[in-house]
């Protein structure tokens, strides 16, 4: 077992700092990670992306909305996850995930979300995680779909972008499929 509750056999999460802006600045300019994440932007300056970077670092959680780096355990960092859309209330939470070219389809991402889906559903009492997936992105759908969460619509020619427009597909996982999937799996849980 882990002896860190945000970190599992392959990836740590842990809070954005400062000095890695650079890092940052060096995936922003990257037009396929962009799309696949939100959006391609216009070209910020490195001072623009340092400043940024520094004040949503120091910026306190907003309920249980925050972001983190995913890292290897060696401590090379290889993409970012942030949620969004939690509502206590109702027991919904979103988030968007990233991972740079050089790291995919290593595991890291499943990784990162199955830590997050842990603290969710196990620490907060979340009944439900949902992600938009855009129409595009086959290994974003796999990845979700593998981790048990089901198709629960589509929002048709929602994107455009590289001249086209795409859907966003829509996925959900309920907590109990969580709790069965991990158990059909035999997954050991870390931390």
């Amino acid at each position: 077992m882990a002896p860190y509750y945000w970190q599992d056999r392959l990836v740590r999460l842990r809070a954005a700092e400062p000095d890695d802006w650079e890092l940052l600045w060096r995936w922003n300019q990257d037009g396929d990670l962009l799309r696949h994440l939100e959006r391609l932007h216009p070209p910020q300056s490195r001072a623009a992306v340092k400043r940024w970077l520094e004040e949503t670092a120091t910026r306190q959680p907003k309920d249980d909305e925050f972001g983190v780096t995913i890292e290897t355990l060696a401590g090379e960092p290889v993409g970012g996850l942030g949620t969004h859309h939690c509502d206590p209330a109702n027991g919904t939470f979103s988030y968007g995930l990233s991972i740079a070219h050089e790291h995919r389809r290593r595991g890291y991402a499943r990784s990162a979300i199955r830590l997050v889906l842990r603290y969710f559903f196990e620490e907060r009492r979340y009944r439900k995680a949902w992600v938009h997936v855009y129409g595009f992105n086959e290994a974003s759908l796999r990845l979700h779909e593998g981790l048990g969460f089901q198709r629960e619509g589509r929002l048709r020619q929602m994107l455009f972008t590289q001249g086209r427009y795409h859907d966003i597909l829509v996925l959900g996982l309920l907590a109990d499929e969580y709790t069965a999937s991990n158990s059909a799996t035999g997954e050991e849980k870390d931390g």
